[in-house]
């Protein structure tokens, strides 16, 4: 795990590789789309057929895929694993659904009249101050502008009689747990730069045809696959707002911006292992698996 841009798929596919057994599982919540292959930076065909992967390729991109499906199938996905006497490697850096797999998070339902009233009020930052109202300690735990979580909070909040804080251990709890964490880190200077030279190969590589196509398919792009980073800002020249030097420049921003809010998301937890990043993949897949080793063996 960790921030974007830190190598964490080479390296994943060096563990496994090393492990011989291994299966990934992607613990990325844009790399479940279909045709969105470019900008989710998802690993090649070549490398799927040489080691298995799993949570790739399994939604639509007109569905809002959630966190309730992506731990059911992630835990389905290690079972199977399991019954195949296999290790599973999870492999990705959206933090949330991390922890709905390591921690088992008591994931609230879905209230979608609350969520359809809640879109009439178009001032994120009010929508922040209610929750601070209903649930201070949600509302403590997410930026004033991250307008999706806000909307989730509140959806459960007030769709559920619960506070949104009150599921699970919460997210401010770590307890044990049998999975080994690695965390690769990297200075911000050099996330920064990395970010930047990803973006230049995707559109090198055809990124913004794949943008086109996405925008004239039917049925349209679900909310949540039209925002991913990169897709939001390039579909954003697709339908005129602003040129393409433009969008690749605010895809970078935000992007970097991003990179932040996962750092601060990683460093809490302190069952992470972190090791420098900067270094090659081969090395890198050496270090975690002394990590792994040590982690299994009895205190």
């Amino acid at each position: 795990m960790g921030v974007t841009a830190t190598g964490k798929s080479a390296v994943g596919v060096a563990i496994a590789r090393r492990l011989r057994d291994a299966e990934i599982i992607s613990v990325d919540s844009m790399q479940v789309y279909r045709e969105m292959d470019i900008g989710t930076d998802k690993p090649s065909a070549a490398v799927q057929a040489e080691v298995p992967h799993h949570l790739i390729d399994v939604a639509d991109p007109s569905e809002d895929y959630s966190l309730t499906r992506f731990q059911a199938a992630a835990r389905q996905a290690r079972a199977d694993i399991a019954d195949r006497c296999r290790t599973a490697v999870l492999v990705g850096g959206t933090g949330l659904y991390h922890r709905a797999v390591v921690d088992e998070l008591e994931i609230p339902g879905r209230y979608p009249e609350t969520t359809a009233s809640l879109e009439n009020e178009p001032d994120t930052e009010a929508l922040h101050r209610r929750l601070a109202e209903l649930d201070p300690l949600a509302a403590s735990r997410m930026e004033p502008t991250n307008r999706r979580r806000i909307m989730r909070a509140l959806e459960v909040t007030l769709g559920s009689g619960r506070p949104f804080s009150s599921y699970g251990p919460g997210l401010g709890q770590y307890p044990p747990c049998d999975i080994a964490q690695i965390g690769l880190s990297l200075s911000r200077a050099e996330i920064d730069r990395r970010i930047e030279q990803r973006y230049h190969q995707q559109m090198e590589a055809g990124f913004l045809a794949e943008v086109e196509a996405l925008a004239n398919r039917r049925p349209p792009l679900s909310r949540t696959a039209s925002q991913a980073l990169g897709y939001r800002e390039l579909l954003g020249h697709v339908n005129g707002e602003m040129s393409l030097d433009e969008a690749v420049a605010l895809a970078v921003a935000r992007t970097r911006k991003f990179a932040r809010r996962q750092e601060r998301w990683f460093r809490r937890d302190p069952r992470i292992v972190w090791l420098d990043a900067d270094g090659d993949a081969e090395a890198l897949a050496d270090e975690a698996l002394s990590v792994l080793t040590e982690h299994r063996s009895p205190s």
